[in-house]
This record gives structure tokens, C-alpha cells and sequence, in this order.
């Protein structure tokens, strides 16, 4: 096997992805442009229908030309012929790269109306509400031109709307909320509630981060139950708690630990004789373990802030606070306690799916994204999906200077503000990217006493990031952001109306800093891309020093030796590659977590689609009644006045109710149990093997449990003509529900923080 072969088969591609089909085709539909703009809409449409009759697309140039004239027609938006080719690679199925600036969302429309007009329904996979709801207006005229309906779905339609917008052909829908509303629709009792109609395809915008960086956080529906958190006392003894004392902290951060000398000041303290003891070990220590996670590992204004006496989390991925999300219940009240806040209740949770879960309900799946190169491993591996790298329309003007290295921190801080001063003199308008809300605050004050005006873009002020984005490539502007920046933005040279442009091409275009590395090269590439759009000039360069979290979690390397210049700055190719290996090594640690987590997640999926299989057949037939009837025949002879169909509607309700009971039973026992797994280790039994062999005994013994349950309370509940009076019972559904994302990787993509505090980092 040559070289170029070898690279190909470890890009996923096979001989049709090697782009030179495709690229054909895409030439071809070029050149049937001229023509079939002579033809009116009508004709138009049946043309391109006629292309994918019987579902599959025969002339795939004539299809993507019909979509290129409407296109330009409807929108004003004449496809290059690489937005063609993407298209024609998403409707293969692939993950598409394409760079910032090249018409990703008019690719995706015309992509889903692709695959629509060939009989598929489309859900638009958004990262939030604004783009489903803009894009779904935006592309309307083009989808439209062709009969078929678009749709949108938002946080805040209600049940009946969004049951009507998931009837349409096209639906854009931020991922949560189509999770979401799968778990809702596991909640019902009859089938005319339900809200989602199935789809065939889901295209999914920001592909790697839907897929990957989010893959792993769980959707949760829960309902009301107060949930266990520690005591105001327990949050004051561990506050008092002195770090390598009483407690140390791992060197990758992530864990912390008692210890004896903390855990006989815990004891003391509480008045208790031992936190080990078998009355202690799951209530008391489980709450001064959560209380000193809280107090150590999770830092204000970096892995969450406090807005109006409200806890709220920050997405380290996007560097924006995380809607809807949460840590888990113990864990979130703990920061709560720990902040002075009111500590909010817990919820039994009902049901729960992953993301990845959630892409395996749909038959085909695609996307596209500025960065999908460095995730093509994570891509194949656990989605069996390729990636096809589509060229930019215009050379990349951009210049990618080398890293800037320094030896201290403090030193590389020093020179991120010499820089941002020296190119701000010029009029050459920076973007600065940070790892978190605290340094983006630093480096803004830093920056203000020296008389450069900044605009600052976090989490803190995420509602106005349309504003400070539109303006960001003004000549002379300095904006400091998270990385919330690096997605979903296009920044136009000379403001959001241009009227400057020539200004600042003239001064090199957008220059982009970072302030550290990332923990992978595809959320650096992510910051890079604001700069550089369809052939702009630009500049990109990250400063690093060997103090970051980075460098000192990736690696030690005894043999480096190097001499700093007198500003601390190391020039040396060695100390440069060792920085590359450093991110390496992190990129693979969270490829492992990935991994790991896949397989604990993996089983509980397939034994998920029995359940839903089972949920099916109670709610489209009446195996209830007969089930319950056969194993209770003296109960059903005693309900032989009730009106068949009430006595029907009641079996299925006793039954439905007890095997989402049963379930979320089943949830609660796999967590807890994965939360101990760790101990198996210690007893030479591999954790994954040991969670495996519970899960199934635990599954094997649910749907036995559900149906004697059910008789039991077939047996005891009274039925009449208004069905099964569950209430009064006590086995009322919760009166009320809601739905959150459970963060369980809280210091994922740390940068430059310092685990015992951050402060005046550019003093």
C-alpha cells in the first residue's frame, strides 16, 4: 500500500471521497446553470424532482444545478462550485470541512432539501435556538421553491407547535431540545401525544462539537424529588480545609482527596468517630467529598459564574455559559452551599440520553464544520462517519506565525500585552482568545490601564455577542473573548458594514492572539478560522509558556534545556515540539475518557431500545389488558361493567407507568454503580467487564419486576369508566418535569487556570 493510499484509508475516504468524482459532478452542474435559469419555477422543481424519483438522485449535476438556480434566485446566493461539491459529499454522507466564511449554511439548506426531495425527512441539527429559528427563515424561500415545508423548533414552542413543526420536511432544531423531546415522548400514555415524528437524516451543523465535544454529556428529564446535598455545617468544615494539609489535589487536576491528618480534622469537626464507618460511608463522606470537589476543583469565573443569585455553568468547549445545564445534584448544590446561594432541589431522574445515543436513532447522519480534520478518529470510531476536506473558494491569505514561548507564565502574560499594544498603534484590529472568563477580565484590565479600549466577550455577557462580533474586524478594535468567538461567527474586515475594509486589508486583516493552547489542535484551528475568511489577509499566533496547564499536564521532558531571553521568550525548535507533543498527549487522554465512556454508555443504549421496543407495543396494542387480565383473572372478572376501552386505556397506563418506573430505576442503580466501579480495580476485576455483568443481571430481573408490579397494582388501584386512578394510590406521574444537561467533565478544557486560584494574571 503506497503512502497516499495508507493516508486515505486513515481518513475514512474510499475511491469516490478522493473528491476527483465529485468534484466532476460538481463541474458538471456548472455548466448546466445557464440553462435551466431559463426555466421558471415550476418547471424547475419538477426537474430536480424527476432527479430523485424513486428516492435515490440519478443526475446528480443536473439535481445540483436546479438547487444552484433556486438558490441564487431565492436567496441572492450564487454557489460556488465547492459549496456544490460539499453538498454533493453531504448527501453521500460525509462530515464536511469547510473553513469560516464559505457558505456553510446555504450548503446545509440546500443539502436537506436534497435529501427531502428524495422522500427523507431532515432535522437541521443547530447548536442553539437563534441559528434554528434564523436559518429555518433564512433558507425558507429556497426549500419552498421546490414544495416542500421548513420548519423550526425552539426552547420555547409549546407541545402542539412544536408537534406541527415536526410534521414539516425540514426541521431546524437545536440538539438539545430534539433530545429532549425524545424523552418526553418516553413519557406518554397514548399515542396521540406524542410530539416527534421519526426522521430519516440529521445534518448536523458544528459537526465535531454536536458529536464530539458534547457527545458525552447526558440529557436528563427529571422530576421533583429534594435531593441530597451537604449541610450548611459540613460546607463550613471543609471550606476551613487547607490544601496538601487536609487535602491534595491529583496532578491532572481532576480528583482530590483526603488526607489522614483531613479526614481526623473532618471527624473532629463533625463530632463523628469515623468518616469510614459503615454508618458514615455512603451519607456523610459521600456530602464532605462533594463539599471539598466543590471547594478545590471547581473555580468562579472559570468552570461556572454567579449571575443574579444563580449558579450557572460555563461550557469550556464554546467558553459561554451552558443553557440548561448542570452539574449532578449533589454536586451542583455543593457549589451552591459552598457560594452562599439557595441550594436548588433535586429531581428524581426519570430518563436520560446521550448525544450519541441520540444520533444512532437516525438511519443517516452527516454534517459539516470548520475543524472536522483533527476529530476523524472520534468520527469514525464511534459514528462510522468520514471526513471530506473541501478547498477554500479563495487562498488562504492568512499568516500562521509560530508559537511564542515563554518560561513563566507571568512572562508570556507580559508579552500578550506588549503585542495586543504593538498592533492596536497600527490600527490592526486583534481578537483575543482566552481560556476562561477570569483571564479574559484580567487581560481587559490590563489592557484599559493602558489606555486600549476593549470590548469584552464571555460568559457573562453572552446576549450581546452578535454586537461585539459584528464589529470585531473594525480598524483599531480590540476584542477579548472565551472561545464562545471561535463558533458560529463570521467577522467581516472594516465592521459589520464593511465601510472600513479597505483600511484594514490595508493593515493586514483581523490578527487573531491566543493566550495558551487548547487541549486539542481543533479548538486552536477553531480561533484561527475567525481570521482568513474567503481570502482575507489575517494573522494567527499563540503564545504558550512551559507553566500552562497544558504543558505541565501533557508531559515532562528532564532532558529539555533551553535559555530564555531576557523577556523570558524561549526560541527553540525542541521546546516548540515538545509544546506540540504536550497537546498531543492531552488530545489522546480525552480520545480515552471518550472511549471509556462509550463503552459504559454502549449497553445501556441497546438495553434503551428494548425498553422503547416494549414502550411501542404497550402504547399501539393491547397486550396490557390481556397480560394483566391472564395474571389476574378474579380482578378482571370484578371489572366486567367497566367499559372496554377504559379498561384497556387503565392496563396500559398500570403498565406503562411501572416500566418507566422500573427504568429509571435501572438508571439510578447503573449510576451509582459506575460511580463505585473504580473500586473493582482494587480487586484485580477489570471496572468495564464488572459494570457490564450487573447491567445485564440488573436488566434480565426489570421487565419481570415491571409486569409483577403492574398485577400487583392492577390488583389494588380503582378502575372505572375514567380509567386508573394512579393518584390516588400514590403513583402519580410528577406533577411537574424538567430538563437539564448533566456536566459529569467539569475541567474540561482548562488553559491557563491555577487549580489554587486565579488572579491579576497580567500584573
Amino acid at each position: 500500500m503506497g503512502a497516499l493510499d495508507w493516508f486515505w484509508k486513515a481518513m475514512g475516504s474510499s475511491s469516490e471521497r478522493n473528491d476527483k468524482k465529485s468534484k466532476s459532478i460538481a463541474t458538471g452542474a456548472g455548466e448546466l446553470v445557464a440553462e435551466l435559469s431559463a426555466l421558471n419555477d415550476a418547471d424547475l422543481a419538477a426537474r430536480a424532482r424527476s432527479c430523485a424519483a424513486g428516492g435515490e438522485l440519478k443526475d446528480k449535476s443536473t439535481f445540483l444545478a436546479c438547487l444552484a438556480v433556486a438558490a441564487e434566485r431565492k436567496l441572492g446566493l450564487a454557489p460556488f462550485h465547492v459549496q456544490s461539491q460539499a453538498v454533493l459529499r453531504l448527501l453521500e454522507g460525509d462530515v464536511i470541512q469547510m473553513a469560516t466564511g464559505e457558505g456553510k449554511t446555504l450548503v446545509g439548506a440546500m443539502a436537506a432539501t436534497g435529501f427531502a426531495l428524495t422522500g427523507k425527512r431532515v432535522h437541521v441539527v443547530t447548536v442553539n435556538n437563534y441559528l434554528a429559528q434564523r436559518d429555518a427563515e433564512w433558507m425558507r424561500p429556497l426549500v419552498e421553491t421546490f414544495g416542500l415545508s421548513v420548519a423550526s423548533v425552539t426552547e420555547k414552542l409549546s407541545a402542539d407547535k412544536r408537534r406541527e413543526a415536526y410534521r414539516s420536511d425540514i426541521i431546524y432544531a437545536p440538539v438539545n431540545e430534539l433530545g429532549f423531546d425524545v424523552l418526553r415522548d418516553n413519557q406518554i400514555i397514548s399515542r396521540e401525544q406524542t410530539v416527534q415524528a421519526p426522521a430519516d437524516v440529521a445534518l448536523v451543523d458544528e459537526a465535531d462539537s454536536v458529536l464530539v465535544d458534547e457527545a458525552l454529556v447526558p440529557l436528563v428529564l427529571a422530576g421533583s424529588r429534594k435531593g441530597d446535598a451537604p449541610t450548611g455545617h459540613i460546607t463550613n468544615v471543609v471550606s476551613r480545609l487547607r490544601e496538601e494539609l487536609d487535602y491534595t489535589i491529583s496532578q491532572d487536576g481532576r480528583t482530590v482527596t483526603l488526607t489522614d491528618a483531613g479526614a481526623h480534622r473532618v471527624e473532629h469537626e463533625l463530632g463523628i468517630d469515623s468518616l469510614y464507618s459503615e454508618d458514615n460511608i455512603g451519607t456523610v463522606l459521600v456530602k464532605v467529598n462533594l463539599a471539598l470537589h466543590a471547594k478545590a476543583l471547581l473555580i468562579r469565573d472559570i468552570h461556572y459564574i454567579v449571575n443574579e443569585g444563580e449558579l450557572q455553568l460555563i461550557d469550556a468547549s464554546k467558553g459561554r455559559v451552558a443553557d440548561l445545564q448542570r452539574w449532578p445534584d449533589g454536586l451542583q448544590a455543593a457549589v451552591e452551599a459552598k457560594e452562599g446561594l439557595e441550594v436548588s432541589e433535586g429531581g428524581r431522574i426519570l430518563d436520560t440520553i446521550t448525544l450519541q445515543e441520540l444520533m444512532r436513532r437516525y438511519p443517516t447522519v452527516c454534517g459539516m464544520t470548520g475543524t472536522a480534520v483533527e476529530a476523524t478518529d472520534q468520527l469514525r470510531q464511534f459514528y462510522d462517519l468520514h471526513v471530506s476536506v473541501i478547498d477554500r473558494n479563495n487562498p488562504l491569505q492568512r499568516f500562521d506565525e509560530q508559537d511564542r514561548v515563554y518560561a513563566t507564565m507571568a512572562e508570556k502574560n507580559k508579552a500578550i500585552v506588549a503585542e495586543i499594544q504593538a498592533l492596536n498603534a497600527t490600527g490592526q484590529p486583534v481578537l483575543v482568545g482566552t481560556q476562561d472568563v477570569a483571564e479574559s477580565e484580567d487581560l481587559a484590565e490590563a489592557l484599559a490601564e493602558l489606555g486600549i479600549e476593549v470590548n469584552v466577550l464571555n460568559a457573562k455577557n453572552d446576549e450581546e455577542e452578535a454586537r461585539i462580533i459584528a464589529e470585531a474586524g473594525d480598524e483599531g478594535r480590540v476584542t477579548v473573548s472565551t472561545q464562545m468567538a471561535g463558533r458560529g461567527t463570521d467577522i467581516k474586515l472594516g465592521g459589520a458594514d464593511e465601510s472600513d475594509r479597505a483600511a484594514v486589508v490595508e493593515r493586514g486583516g483581523l490578527a487573531v492572539l491566543g493566550t495558551s493552547r487548547h487541549r486539542t489542535a481543533r479548538l486552536d484551528n477553531q480561533l484561527r478560522g475567525r481570521s482568513g475568511r474567503q481570502g482575507d489577509p489575517g494573522l494567527s499566533l499563540f503564545f504558550v509558556s512551559l507553566e500552562d496547564d497544558l504543558v505541565v499536564q501533557g508531559g515532562e521532558d528532564d532532558s529539555l534545556v533551553f535559555n530564555p531571553g531576557e523577556d523570558g521568550r524561549i526560541e527553540s525548535k525542541r521546546v516548540n515540539a515538545f509544546v506540540a507533543h504536550c497537546q498531543r498527549v492531552t488530545e489522546g487522554q480525552l480520545l480515552e475518557i471518550h472511549a471509556q465512556t462509550w463503552k459504559y454508555n454502549q449497553l445501556l443504549a441497546d438495553q434503551r431500545i428494548i425498553i422503547d421496543k416494549r414502550r411501542a407495543n404497550l402504547l399501539d396494542t393491547d397486550p396490557a389488558w390481556k397480560e394483566l387480565a391472564q395474571r389476574a383473572p378474579q380482578r378482571a372478572a370484578e371489572l366486567a361493567d367497566v367499559p372496554e376501552a377504559a379498561k384497556v386505556a387503565a392496563a396500559r397506563e398500570i403498565m406503562l407507568f411501572h416500566l418507566d418506573l422500573s427504568w429509571a430505576d435501572h438508571l439510578e442503580l447503573m449510576d451509582d454503580v459506575r460511580e463505585s466501579i473504580h473500586l473493582r480495580a482494587i480487586a484485580r476485576e477489570t471496572p468495564i467487564d464488572e459494570y457490564h455483568r450487573i447491567a445485564v443481571r440488573e436488566f434480565k430481573e426489570l421487565a419481570q419486576r415491571a409486569v409483577d408490579d403492574s398485577v400487583e397494582t392492577f390488583n389494588t388501584v380503582q378502575i372505572n369508566e375514567n380509567g386508573a386512578h394512579l393518584d390516588d394510590s400514590g403513583l402519580a406521574r410528577p406533577s411537574a418535569t424538567w430538563t437539564y444537561m448533566v456536566s459529569d467533565n467539569p475541567l474540561a478544557g482548562s488553559g491557563n487556570s491555577v487549580i489554587g486560584g486565579i488572579g491579576n494574571l497580567f500584573r
